[in-house]
């Protein structure tokens, strides 16, 4: 029979507030205050090629999202609910940011729940604080991408999976379902957690008292997963075959770096979590009593460790291996974490204080200027017309670069080209076999038609990424858009019918991701 101890835990009854729940709800509504304040220093402050994509996409009729994913390579649900988010509270870089920040503070109700309902009030109140202020998070709680809510359900997914198959609540199996469907269809590493807590049910299988229970709960979890899903399996398949990701080289073994300093902040948090965290994990793994804290602590372990093996296998065949992915296991390890530094006693206070102080410091550096898109979109509108021809040399950076052309009052009907020919729709990337039409694309196939539809006094803005870092391109779409970026340049320099008007922006403030450097040209013969 399972310990007291190993009991999963109960949150209070509703009813009048007691004594016992007055201190939870008053750390509760402080880490609200703080995680606001962290997540919004720089609210607004820059966009960047990403959430350019994100608001192309999210800008396109409600119910066309699915159908214009085909040509994407992520599910729909984090475009279709910022669709209705901008519907709301418009378009605006601080708006459409606003839907990440507030599912961030999301994640701070979220991990006491799932720290308190499984491992007690310590281990809640912990991993409240561990969302409340963790880096990554903060990060991407001022994105208007998919991460945010990703970790938000990643950590719920893995807390349901605990309630249901380490601690044998069935009556949390809806709940699993529902939040792992939200996850798959949200971001396609869903699939990769879902891999990890299919392995993740061995360890619970071995120790189970009713493994013909526990068969047949995963069969209908997972189950009811895969038939909610099956919606989704032919565009993923299209996606698959010509969607990549040709940005990405395939992952090597420094996932533990990337680890430390993209999700825990850093060498210091890392080793604080590690010694003391471990320690407390130790006293659970060492009980000679097999009981179901222990068991729900190594299935805790598995799912994230088996999502990135899965995930870096399948990098070697198809590269989707980036840091901000490694994302959906963080929720997963904040809450693993917050217990080990429960029931690590004084050293886990010293620790957890240790971590919270290097995690709140704020960091706005990286976020402030992650693109200079709107620099040049100040310098550009006033030297361009009707019937402009725009040509973005990393095709990614076209609904960033119509975004910002498009917004603001006083802007000029542009067309939008790339380096594979003229765009169709100016607010989405098309990857279709990107790759294949990119190494096949030349200045006489591509952009001489172009520069022909123009009329004498057109003008045509090139925009080049700022490539100065070989080492940031030399995947294979990477490379390919520096040798197009200098070979259409060299061909609009060298075309006769054609003089340069301006350079823009005339001023370059360093970009944080990814910047931008244009060239105006006018069509003089």
């Amino acid at each position: 029979m399972a310990s007291v101890a190993s009991r999963a835990r109960a949150l209070p009854s509703v009813g009048p507030l007691s004594a016992g729940l007055l201190v939870p709800a008053g750390v509760l509504a402080a880490l609200l205050v703080v995680s606001a304040y962290l997540r919004t220093k720089s609210l607004g402050d820059s966009l960047w090629m990403d959430e350019g994509l994100s608001i192309g996409i999210a800008s396109q009729p409600l119910f066309d999202i699915p159908g214009v994913l085909r040509v994407d390579g992520s599910p729909p649900l984090y475009y279709m609910l910022l669709s209705v988010w901008i519907d709301v509270f418009g378009d605006g870089p601080a708006d459409t940011q606003g839907l990440s920040m507030f599912v961030a503070l999301l994640t701070v109700p979220g991990g006491m729940w799932a720290g308190w309902s499984l491992f007690g009030r310590r281990a809640g109140l912990i991993c409240a604080a561990l969302c409340a202020v963790n880096p990554f998070l903060t990060n991407y709680a001022q994105e208007t991408r998919m991460y945010s809510l990703m970790l938000l359900l990643s950590l719920l997914t893995g807390a349901a999976f605990l309630h249901v198959f380490a601690f044998r609540n069935r009556r949390y199996l809806p709940a699993f379902v529902v939040f792992l469907v939200l996850l798959v269809y949200t971001h396609n590493w869903g699939l990769f957690m879902a891999a990890g807590c299919i392995a993740a049910l061995l360890p619970c299988w071995y120790v189970s008292e009713d493994r013909r229970g526990l068969v047949r709960d995963a069969l209908i979890g997972f189950g009811v997963v895969g038939l909610l899903y099956l919606p989704w399996v032919p565009t993923l398949l299209h996606q698959i075959a010509h969607t990549g990701a040709p940005w990405l080289n395939s992952p090597n073994f420094g996932a533990p770096i990337q680890i430390s300093k993209g999700l825990l902040g850093g060498g210091t948090p890392t080793v604080a979590l590690l010694l003391a965290g471990g320690s407390g994990l130790a006293v659970i793994l060492q009980r000679q009593v097999q009981d179901r804290e222990r068991t729900a602590i190594i299935a805790g372990l598995t799912v994230p460790l088996a999502t990135l093996a899965v995930a870096w296998l399948v990098s070697q065949v198809s590269p989707a291996w980036t840091t901000r992915y490694l994302g959906v296991i963080l929720g997963p390890l904040l809450l693993v974490g917050a217990v080990g530094l429960a029931r690590a006693g004084k050293l886990g206070i010293v620790a957890l204080v240790i971590v919270l102080g290097i995690w709140a410091i704020p960091r706005t550096f990286g976020l402030t200027n992650k693109s200079n898109a709107a620099d040049l979109r100040n310098a550009s509108v006033p030297e361009l017309h009707k019937g402009d021809l725009v040509v973005s040399m990393q095709p990614e950076q076209g609904p960033l670069i119509a975004y910002h052309l498009e917004r603001l009052g006083g802007a000029p009907k542009l067309r939008y080209a790339n380096a594979m020919g003229a765009v169709e729709n100016d607010r989405v990337m098309d990857w279709t076999d990107g790759y294949d039409r990119m190494k096949d694309a030349t200045p006489a196939k591509d952009l001489d038609p172009l520069l022909a539809s123009l009329p004498a006094g057109g003008r045509v803005l090139i925009v080049y990424p700022v490539t100065s870092r070989a080492d940031d391109w030399d995947a294979p779409w990477t490379e390919l858009v520096r040798r197009r970026s200098a070979q259409w340049g060299e061909a609009l320099a060298t075309d006769k019918r054609f003089e340069r008007v301006a350079v823009v922006p005339p001023f370059y403030r360093r970009a944080t991701r990814i910047g931008v450097r244009g060239v105006i040209y006018e069509k003089t013969s």
